[in-house]
């Protein structure tokens, strides 16, 4: 008999080209999406990511006519020159005071202020006390400033008027630095806490309607069904803004510090963002100004790092 000869060689499996048709027409399906991105990301990279390029210049001496690549080198001398100036303790307490008093008290009223309307049962009122208290965000920043002296004014001032008619002496409000944070603060709660609250309402609306009915079966009061249900089902929304305002944590809002800031308060409302506006933009001294606020950004990114850090190790909440 003839032998038959087997083939004895094995086929290797063949090598599939990679889906990328698959990936672009995904993409094509979700065009639409992608073109709404594209206005924004160019914003941030016009706005944000190409100035970066000038951060150079706190590390020069910037002349205007050199421009950013003729300007010699200066090192960290802008740096050791804002550390070791008289102001520089006077501006970072200032800076540092007014945000952390604004996060230990304005930072939970829209919280509590989105409890007390989610626990309103009738629904006009709750949108009548909604309307009222988010209204004033919508408030020039220099209209705010005009109620504050018409208000606060020692002479004609509703407030001084009330301290007279109640036998006391009127008080300066806008021209003493013991007042300024107090009404800088309270100002911006007044402002700004309606709005903020939005966001809270919104995620109270997603909790489970049937946690509330059982826990009022058992017998928990209004105080408990908020502290056990409500405060739980938010939190982690509460955590990403907590964080988030932690990253801006050294920028205040400029423009209202400095159409309340005078000669008289100057002492408690001189802080990083203003000493940079009068320093960097009317005096010149962009390098200067520009290590300030390398400075100033580095503390913010520092803070946001440990904050979230924080937050990813006590929770299962963060941002990244």
């Amino acid at each position: 008999m003839k032998s038959v000869k087997t083939d004895t060689t094995m086929t290797m499996p063949r090598s599939h080209p990679k889906k990328s048709s698959g990936v672009l027409r995904q993409m094509g399906k979700r065009l639409d999406l992608y073109l709404m991105l594209l206005l924004p990301v160019t914003w941030y990279v016009v706005f944000h990511y190409a100035p970066l390029y000038g951060l150079q210049i706190a590390f020069k001496n910037f002349n205007p006519a050199k421009g950013i690549l003729g300007s010699s080198w200066e090192g960290f001398g802008h740096f050791e020159r804002f550390f070791d100036s008289y102001y520089f303790w006077r501006l970072l307490w200032n800076t540092l005071s007014i945000n952390l008093f604004s996060l230990l008290i304005a930072f939970p009223i829209p919280i509590l202020l989105a409890l007390i309307i989610n626990e309103i049962r009738n629904k006009t009122f709750s949108k009548w006390l909604q309307n009222i208290t988010y209204i004033p965000h919508f408030i020039s920043v220099v209209v705010i400033v005009g109620i504050l002296n018409v208000f606060l004014s020692p002479h004609t001032g509703p407030v001084n008027l009330l301290i007279e008619a109640f036998g006391g002496t009127p008080i300066r409000f806008l021209e003493e630095a013991g007042w300024f944070k107090t009404i800088f603060i309270s100002s911006n709660i007044w402002q700004n806490m309606g709005w903020q609250s939005i966001i809270y309402i919104a995620a109270l609306s997603g909790v489970n309607p049937h946690l509330y009915e059982a826990a009022k079966m058992d017998g928990a009061s209004r105080l408990r069904r908020i502290w056990h249900i409500s405060l739980p089902g938010i939190a982690p929304v509460v955590i990403i803004l907590l964080i988030l305002d932690i990253g801006h944590f050294m920028n205040i809002g400029f423009e209202k510090i400095l159409l309340m800031q005078n000669n008289l308060n100057l002492e408690s409302s001189d802080v990083i963002s203003t000493f940079v506006y009068t320093t960097g933009i009317l005096k010149g001294e962009y390098s200067y100004t520009a290590a300030i606020g390398l400075f100033n950004s580095i503390i913010n990114l520092l803070l946001l790092l440990l904050v979230n850090r924080i937050a990813r190790k006590t929770s299962e909440t963060s941002l990244w």
